[in-house]
């Protein structure tokens, strides 16, 4: 497929012109692949020059880790939705992380975080800067904090602590939705019976049904 170039126009706001940037990356990426697109695709799709894409972002890794940022937000914005007709944590937790995977895994980015195949590509963007880990706590941090009012959480559990198990229990629910359904109640047995009652107080576990 010949590659094009738009008649967009990069905003004098530097805020804005990284945003058009990363517009046209999810376009180039959506068109083909994210691992056969260049920074020279990025910048003839968004109109300018490729020395102009490197004043915005170093480097290729550096705007496809912006990109994973922006699309877990969004990702983020309806999981908050979703959770809102969650009345315990402990259904929170279930449902919002079935609910997660199952988006994360089927956006082409993201999935570069959440999935075992791009296990070294996600080393080599997120490793360093801890890119996952952050957006697991800006996720799930004001959730399991509401959950601690509530006296629903365990007082020797650290948010850190229960992101970094949220992280590796996305990888495997990753894994298990890509060989079988993300609607096999095995994934919410698995959930409720190993993962919540690590994390809920045991009273609130018991209420739950773990």
């Amino acid at each position: 497929m010949a590659r094009r170039r738009t008649g967009s126009v990069l905003s004098e706001d530097p805020d804005e012109a990284r945003l058009q940037i990363l517009e046209a990356a999810e376009r180039t990426f959506e068109r083909f692949g994210v691992g056969k697109t260049t920074m020279d695709d990025i910048a003839k799709e968004a109109n300018i020059s490729r020395p102009t894409v490197y004043r915005y972002f170093s480097d290729r890794d550096t705007l496809i880790t912006a990109l994973i940022e922006v699309r877990s937000r969004r990702m983020f914005a309806k999981a908050r939705t979703y959770l809102r007709k969650r009345k315990t944590f402990g259904e929170q937790i279930v449902d919002g992380l079935i609910f997660l995977v199952d988006k994360g895994r089927k956006d082409p980015v993201v999935r570069l975080i959440v999935s075992p195949e791009h296990m070294d590509m996600a080393t080599a963007l997120v490793g360093s800067s801890g890119l996952a880990a952050r957006l697991t706590e800006e996720m799930w941090g004001p959730v399991i904090d509401e959950a601690r009012e509530r006296g629903e959480v365990r007082p020797d559990r650290t948010n850190a602590e229960i992101c970094q198990w949220i992280a590796l229990v996305e990888l495997i629910l990753v894994g298990r939705m890509d060989f079988g359904s993300d609607a096999d109640p095995e994934h919410r047995r698995m959930l409720t019976n190993f993962l919540v009652p690590g994390i809920l107080t045991p009273e609130a576990a018991s209420s739950f049904g773990a």
